[in-house]
């Protein structure tokens, strides 16, 4: 590689990434090059050489997101769906979505961080693509989270920035002194918003109808190490296992039926209106509405050993020790994905379970997949059965299912209006992990060493040592 000595680490960064289809560059020091500072700052040196990681392309989508987003391994990205979370009527200028890191969905638009800290925002309006507000302030970030209908990112420094509905999480104005600069996570329920800080204190913001007033709780959220959500309520690990829940009350906001029961969990997964909670011992423990998967009973016997939960609409799934699935829930007792008996038979050596919001999907140990639930919703996969074959990955929006597979190209079927169908950008999910550009590249470049050129050696000063790769 050739750059100019005036040229920044985040411009070298960029240029092997197009170049290469590479993620990471590391000096020949050992030291994770990154950030805005210049390479004679860097230490870089006149042929110096510089080893690189490599990622794999990721799927982003949601059970409630209208579209699907493809970040390729050289931080690019492709969009297809619902034509307006897609961008279609956005601003957004294209270009702008270079070494993107991070990706979160809403409802219907995306926002990107870019390894510059910058972030970037697409798709509908109504669902926070316009970040114009808060430009200025989206510098510097680190992590970003959504609701349904708006955004809030994370800066470096621990503060956090809001944008899109101001009534579902998009105004923060009221937390953001209890706030502080201290935030390490932020999770989304339907219309609000919940901040942990690193010390295990929660705050939530938003409708208060979707949890996003925590004050009845707020005293019990303390020493916390995950929040989860339904659509309407937020539920909280704290460090010593047990469990607090606000926001609606039928949706998931009150455990004091199973409280009892809430002891040594590790992990809650969410439905619409129902949680589902795995302890320690491998059991689970629900609540919420049962007709969103809130009472397990008819096969709590079952959920011994569970590893992993997904959850439809009003559904949940679980995945054993074992390989074997147990579902359950689907309003009125069907549906959604709740029975699963037509596919039992299929359902061993399942490696992991995605979900849309009326159907699920299992992707097994030999690579096929295999679906059920609502049609409409991608739990016919049946069109494409063919082609599903080396899938290393699954993912789903509102009622579609899209795949990698391990050559690097996409299948999606399901509702073609929101992800089913991704003919229009079929030129653009060949190679998504970059495997042949690279092999390509290097191939050409095997007589030349991969260097940092045009850096005169003499006028390297010496450079303080750079943060050492974790």
């Amino acid at each position: 590689l050739e750059v100019a000595p005036e040229s920044t680490v985040h411009e070298l960064k960029v240029t092997a990434q197009r170049e290469f289809g590479i993620h990471e560059l590391v000096s020949s020091r050992g030291t994770l090059l990154n950030g805005h500072c210049s390479l004679l700052d860097a230490g870089l040196r006149d042929g110096e050489t510089i080893s690189a990681t490599v990622r794999m392309a990721k799927l982003i989508g949601g059970r409630l997101c209208q579209a699907f987003t493809l970040l390729r391994a050289d931080g690019t990205v492709v969009c297809w769906g619902n034509k307006v979370a897609c961008g279609q009527y956005s601003d957004v200028r294209w270009e702008e979505l270079r070494d993107v890191q991070k990706i979160r969905c809403s409802s219907g638009a995306f926002a990107a961080l870019l390894g510059s800290g910058k972030v970037v925002t697409w798709g509908d309006t109504s669902c926070g693509a316009d970040s114009r507000r808060v430009k200025d302030q989206l510098e510097k970030c680190r992590d970003l989270a959504s609701s349904a209908f708006a955004f809030a990112a994370i800066r470096q420094d621990g503060s956090v920035v809001t944008w899109g509905d101001s009534r579902f999480g998009g105004d923060a104005s009221t937390v953001l002194p209890k706030l502080g600069k201290d935030v390490v996570e932020i999770t989304g329920s339907g219309k609000a918003l919940a901040a942990r800080t690193a010390e295990g204190r929660v705050c939530s913001w938003g409708s208060e109808d979707c949890g996003g007033d925590c004050s009845e709780v707020e005293d019990q959220l303390e020493d916390v190490c995950q929040v989860q959500s339904t659509y309407s309520a937020f539920a909280a690990i704290r460090r010593d296992g047990t469990v607090v829940a606000w926001g609606d009350k039928h949706g998931g906001g009150d455990i004091t039926e199973v409280k009892e029961e809430l002891y040594d969990v590790h992990k809650i997964h969410g439905s619409s209106y129902a949680f589902a909670a795995i302890r320690a011992d491998g059991q689970v423990v629900t609540w919420g509405s049962s007709d969103s998967g809130g009472d397990c009973g008819v096969v709590k016997d079952k959920l011994q050993n569970v590893l992993e939960i997904q959850a439809t609409d009003s559904a949940f799934a679980a995945l054993l020790r074992d390989g074997t699935v147990v579902t359950w829930g689907g309003r009125h007792g069907f549906g959604r994905g709740g029975n699963s008996l037509a596919v039992q038979r299929q359902l061993v050596d399942v490696h992991t379970l995605s979900s849309t919001d009326g159907a699920f999907g299992a992707l097994l140990a030999d690579g096929t997949v295999v679906t059920w639930g609502d049609e409409d919703y991608g739990g016919d996969c049946r069109g494409v059965k063919e082609e599903l074959l080396d899938v290393s990955e699954i993912c789903g929006s509102n009622s579609a299912f899209a795949v990698i597979k391990s050559d690097g190209t996409v299948v999606s079927w399901g509702d073609c209006a929101v992800g089913g169908d991704s003919r229009a950008v079929k030129s653009k999910l060949q190679d998504v992990h970059c495997t042949a550009l690279r092999r390509s590249r290097f191939a050409a470049a095997k007589a030349v060493p991969l260097v940092v050129g045009t850096i005169p050696e003499k006028a390297a000063p010496a450079a303080p040592a750079a943060p050492a790769v974790p």
